[in-house]
């Protein structure tokens, strides 16, 4: 079983710029399939913003995704985790939080995500939570958007 954070997260973030477009982070997060990107300006973590966070603090109030900036609408100063951290503790983390990812961070730059899943993989394989992390995305073929 693994000890620490680094051998559980995924091992890849993607980023996007403060002044970001939420049309631009929705786009990314699309093409790569994910939840969430670090919102990060030369390399340091300011934020982190989730498809809910677009649909909820954006969307919901009828705000224009292609004028709002990221920033204005991820979380600021979000709880991280060092990649030498042990699971347990990302697990308190995110309980004590009340969060479904950490960024892993060393020296303020991010190095990956650790998620429930994630931990549920490591911890209880065998749980739903860790099939469904580990199920292939469900690609919705939904009407060409052109």
């Amino acid at each position: 079983m693994a000890q620490q954070v680094k051998d559980v997260m995924t091992p890849t973030v993607t980023t996007v710029r403060p002044d970001a477009s939420l049309v631009e982070a929705a786009q990314l997060m699309r093409a790569q399939d994910i939840g969430d990107v670090i919102v990060a300006t030369d390399g340091d973590v300011l934020g982190v913003l989730t498809d809910r966070d677009i649909t909820v603090r954006a969307v919901a109030d009828a705000a224009d995704p292609l004028t709002v900036s990221c920033q204005a609408v991820c979380t600021l100063g979000p709880i991280t985790v060092g990649p030498e951290e042990d699971v347990r503790e990302a697990a308190a983390l995110m309980r004590r939080h009340a969060v479904r990812r950490l960024p892993v961070v060393a020296d303020g730059r991010p190095l990956g995500m650790v998620s429930l899943g994630d931990l549920a993989q490591e911890r209880d394989p065998g749980s739903a939570l860790a099939d469904i992390s580990r199920a292939a995305p469900d690609n919705w073929p939904g009407p060409s958007p052109h």
